[in-house]
């Protein structure tokens, strides 16, 4: 990462976001509102960790010398497995120095310039919502996620995101006990399958579950007809003493793997941890922390460039662990 991108997020972020070297939640831990992990940061560190534990074969005898990063999701190519995960709050989570509709128009305008989408947030303020589907709107492309309020609000800000030309929309799920969202007087809770599905019934836009963490909630999501989910833990932001989405990923991509799309995040941070999801069972990444040290340091410009770091990464781990494309990415990568 740039030097002077690093410094100049950190300036804008300072009370919020140390900006440290390596990001894995030490320095955070216990701020929400802010970018730590909740309590006492376990499961913010357990992505990190569970990620770590992960080793890669070295493979070198093989003909792959220019592998294809690119993979399509729902229909759409995208120049490398990654995408920005949803994230709002810039005035209380991050500082409020960038507006909330800028950081959106950074995160959609970088990643479709990158060849990739990104997924935005919804929020306590009804500005958050509407700022990424104006950027969405704007910049031609975006996959809005939205809390999990009354199936009445949702359904409503479902039809927003059509209006908007949303490639797909979701219900981030894991978000049901948010504390900003309590605080700010907009009620959230879990789901039953039937909320859910009528959800998923109520538009042709392929249908996410961001937020699930064990194979019964993974298979439930392919029976009310999710075309994806993503396995996350919400980046440690929720539930103290959550195991790392690496250490679950594998089992639900087991029971689940080409029956619906899988998403993962936590602890992502160079190609090699998108190369380690993939092998693991994902068909896609999730990135949240570096893009927002990106987007508040240099603007969509930052976003696509930190697209093109990971991208690189990628590639060159695939060249050394013998995979032509992002398809031959699977189990026989990771040393047991």
């Amino acid at each position: 990462m740039p030097t002077e991108v690093r410094k100049k997020a950190r300036d804008l972020m300072s009370g919020f976001c140390k900006v440290c070297p390596v990001c894995d939640g030490r320095a955070c831990k216990g701020q929400v509102p802010g970018m730590g992990g909740t309590g006492t940061g376990s499961s913010f560190f357990a992505n990190m960790e569970s990620l770590a534990k992960v080793k890669l074969n070295m493979r070198t005898i093989h003909h792959n010398v220019n592998p294809d990063t690119s993979v399509e999701i729902f229909g759409q190519k995208l120049s490398v497995p990654v995408m920005v995960g949803p994230m709002t709050g810039s005035t209380y989570n991050m500082g409020g120095k960038v507006s909330e509709n800028d950081f959106a128009k950074y995160v959609v305008e970088g990643s479709l310039k990158a060849k990739s989408f990104a997924m935005t947030g919804d929020g306590a303020d009804p500005t958050m919502y509407e700022s990424g589907l104006e950027a969405i709107k704007e910049f031609g492309g975006g996959i809005p996620i939205i809390k999990p309020r009354s199936n009445e609000e949702i359904l409503k800000k479902i039809k927003q995101a059509e209006v908007a030309g949303a490639v797909a929309v979701g219900v981030d799920i894991d978000g049901a006990g948010l504390i900003t969202m309590a605080l700010k007087g907009q009620p959230v809770g879990p789901k039953t399958k039937e909320e859910l599905k009528e959800l998923v019934q109520s538009t042709d836009l392929p249908f996410i579950l961001k937020g699930i963490m064990t194979v019964e909630e993974a298979e439930m999501a392919v029976e009310i007809g999710a075309k994806a989910i993503v396995v996350s833990n919400h980046g440690g932001r929720v539930l103290d003493f959550c195991p790392g989405a690496a250490d679950v990923l594998p089992a639900i991509a087991e029971k689940v793997k080409g029956k619906v799309t899988i998403f993962a995040d936590g602890g992502v941070r160079t190609g090699m941890d998108v190369l380690k999801m993939l092998a693991l069972g994902a068909d896609c990444v999730l990135i949240g922390r570096p893009f927002v040290t990106q987007a508040f340091g240099g603007g969509a410009e930052g976003v696509e460039n930190h697209y093109i770091a990971i991208r690189n990464q990628l590639f060159q781990a695939m060249i050394l662990t013998g995979c032509g494309s992002t398809r031959e990415i699977n189990g026989a990568v990771v040393y047991k």
